[in-house]
């Protein structure tokens, strides 16, 4: 070390020493791309003797200093003011130093590497810049500021404030000759400063580069850290005594930090799986994970007392003077005006109420009953109606023959008629046999007049008929989907355009088809069965006449009105059923000039209606039953039996009637015994026969559901 008056030597007394603990000295680093350290003397009088000397390089001047060896003007120097401080202790009170105020030693950490000592300020801490002539020793007053990296601003305070303190080393000013300056941290201002809210610019550092680690360069985001409030001022400054070399190398201590936490993390990774399984253990436990599932013996069914009770034959036997007591009210509505009709028992075949039941009345669309039975009778129920077409008598001529069948849709899944044959079938078979550039239509299957004797033309505009003829579309319907919608004049010349047209011919136009002629295409109605279900559903007159001339082909008659009367006439007297008072025209009974008594449909319904099927007529007419709508639910019905008359809701099934001044209803129904009655009942009245007439039908029917006239 220099010998300089301004070094402490061991002739210095303790004032001395102490006052020159408060100095600083600065040491450059040998690199010259290396920022200056910048040291305070209170750390070299602590450092330990290992420590190499102190290597010193010239310096330059700063314009902040006074001159070496020479103190600021206004302030002490190190042998003017002050109070005597221990060596060994580090205690000093004096100031020595332009621009620097009171300063205090502080804690540094010193590691040697090479010849060179790095010292780490405390972020706060501010010092004057200064640089020394070559061959002298600067005082604390001309040291220049010391830089500040990020480890030293963030790791090292922390790392300070959870490090086990060590064995103080301690040594007195006069130990510390020939001696490298360990580092100490800045001194803190003294002074009352209010720091605003840090927005400073980000220093920007060399990157040091050294021989044994390298290290990238690290960039920390500026922060903005609030306010922080003004420190109370100190009023004395005391040395704290420095550590020595045997702190650990600062790569390690910038690892401690995150080693640090390991143990942390496991403890809260180690109470999260603890709470995961309690909650597991709790939700197995709370719905029954380790308990067997409790169980118990099955309950005794319970007895249930039905309130429909099924129809046998075993039921109650109703009596006549029960149902003539049940009924009494309800047939002298006058509304009903002149009424006839008959109850019958089938299980029996006793006769429990009649009321002008073998008297001759216009029946309407019950007759509809008759024909139905008849085709059952005669027809297979598997039988269907046939429409082809076949070859011409000249290439490019095709015929369509008309076998029966008026339901075949001219628009597929809209036709009013379930399970129908489609037009357009037709028309893609014979299109695939070739072009077509002539369509003739044959009616002949049928005979006689289209329309029905006392059929009216207003009938066919009002939806109600067409001209029978075996060929048509939709049963003759203009708009194929309204059940009740107006129909066509000419529903065989209708049809037969609308198949030339899909084919691509001008127009059709009436013909006959060659004996024998090649079929070039054929389309099949529903069955026998389905097409007495749809007449009777949505009493369709022009179906039921088309039936009828089938049972009277069948039978051998002109397949006519007057045939087609006379085969169902014949099929019902071959089966057993009394005729003679019957009296019609047509199948449909659209006429009102047809009569029958009500007696006769009752004997047609109790013969389908049997419980047992010995009798062979029973088998083939059951399906007449199933045909029949139900009250409030389907076809005709399915309006109607609101009011008093509800009690026979779904009870009562049955073929309605209407023609001016003329309603009839005639049916089934199950009493509240499970018993069922056959029941007929035709009203000639002038009352309103939606408003009265009607639904004292209704209530009629319904009585006898409710009878329990046993």
């Amino acid at each position: 070390m220099p010998d300089d008056p301004q070094w402490p030597t061991e002739d210095d007394d303790a004032e001395s020493v102490a006052a020159a603990a408060q100095s600083t000295v600065q040491v450059n680093r040998p690199s010259v791309d290396q920022p200056t350290m910048r040291l305070p003397l209170a750390a070299v009088l602590a450092a330990p003797s290992t420590q190499e000397p102190l290597r010193s390089s010239p310096v330059r001047s700063s314009p902040n200093a006074t001159g070496p060896g020479r103190a600021a003007p206004g302030v002490p120097t190190a042998g003017s003011g002050g109070s005597s401080g221990d060596a060994a202790g580090g205690k000093s009170h004096g100031t020595i130093g332009p621009e620097v105020g009171q300063p205090r030693a502080l804690p540094v950490r010193v590691e040697p590497k090479r010849d060179q000592t790095r010292v780490v300020p405390r972020p706060e801490q501010r010092t004057s810049e200064l640089s020394v002539p070559p061959g002298k020793t600067a005082r604390v007053d001309q040291l220049p500021h010391l830089e500040q990296s990020w480890f030293d601003q963030q790791v090292k305070p922390e790392r300070q404030q959870h490090q086990q303190p060590r064995p103080e080393q301690t040594k007195r000013v006069d130990q510390l000759q020939g001696q490298a300056p360990p580092r100490q941290e800045q001194p803190r201002q003294e002074q009352q400063r209010q720091e605003p809210q840090r927005q400073e610019p980000q220093r920007q550092e060399p990157q040091r580069q050294e021989p044994q680690r390298q290290e990238p360069q690290r960039h920390e985001p500026q922060r903005h850290e609030p306010a922080r409030p003004v420190p109370p001022p100190r009023q004395e400054s005391r040395d704290v005594p420095v550590t020595g070399y045997e702190e650990e190398p600062e790569d390690r201590l910038a690892e401690e930090p995150r080693k640090s936490r390991k143990p942390l993390i496991a403890v809260l990774s180690l109470l999260v799986v603890a709470a995961l399984a309690g909650a597991t253990v709790y939700a197995v436990k709370e719905f029954g994970g380790t308990k067997a599932v409790e169980t118990r013996p099955p309950a005794a069914p319970a007895n249930v007392q039905p309130l429909v009770k099924a129809v046998t034959a075993g039921a109650p036997a109703p009596t006549a003077a029960g149902v003539k007591q049940a009924l009494t009210g309800p047939a002298g509505n006058s509304a009903l005006g002149t009424l006839t009709g008959s109850v019958i028992d089938p299980a029996s075949g006793t006769a429990l109420w009649q009321q002008g039941d073998t008297t001759a009345a216009t029946p309407a669309s019950s007759l509809k009953i008759l024909t139905a039975a008849a085709a059952l009778l005669s027809l297979e129920k598997t039988d269907q109606l046939s429409t082809k077409v076949v070859q011409g008598a000249e290439p490019g001529t095709v015929v369509i023959v008309g076998g029966g069948d008026p339901t075949i849709s001219g628009a597929p899944g809209k036709s009013v008629y379930p399970g129908a044959a489609t037009l357009d079938d037709l028309v893609g078979q014979v299109k695939a046999k070739g072009p077509v550039t002539k369509v003739q239509f044959d009616l002949s299957r049928y005979a006689g007049e289209a329309l029905g004797p006392q059929w009216e033309a207003v009938d066919i505009a009002g939806g109600s008929v067409a001209p029978i003829v075996p060929f048509m579309l939709d049963g003759g319907r203009i708009d194929q989907t309204n059940v009740n919608g107006a129909r066509t004049g000419s529903p065989g010349q209708a049809a037969a355009d609308a198949f030339a047209q899909r084919v691509g011919a001008s127009g059709a136009t009436a013909g006959a088809a060659p004996a024998g002629a090649q079929v070039l295409g054929e389309i099949k109605s529903a069955s026998i069965e389905q097409l007495v279900d749809n007449m009777m559903q949505i009493s369709d007159n022009v179906l039921t006449e088309a039936i009828a001339r089938e049972v009277a082909i069948k039978t051998g008659n002109e397949p006519s009105f007057a045939g087609g009367v006379k085969a169902v006439r014949d099929v019902l007297t071959k089966n057993g059923f009394d005729l003679t008072a019957a009296n019609f025209v047509d199948g449909s009974g659209l006429s009102a000039s047809n009569k029958i008594p009500a007696k006769l449909l009752t004997d047609v319904l109790t013969a389908a209606a049997k419980p047992t099927l010995d009798d062979a007529r029973t088998a083939k007419l059951r399906p007449l039953l199933t045909a029949l709508p139900v009250a409030g639910g389907s076809g005709t019905l399915a309006g109607r039996y609101g009011g008093t008359a509800a009690p026979g809701k779904g009870w009562v099934r049955a073929k309605t009637g209407t023609l001016t001044g003329v309603n009839a209803l005639a049916g089934v129904v199950v009493d509240v015994d499970g018993r069922v009655l056959v029941f007929s009942f035709m009203s000639a009245s002038n009352r309103n026969p939606e408003t009265e007439v009607r639904p004292a039908l209704d209530v009629l029917a319904a009585a006898l559901r409710g009878c329990g006239c046993s």
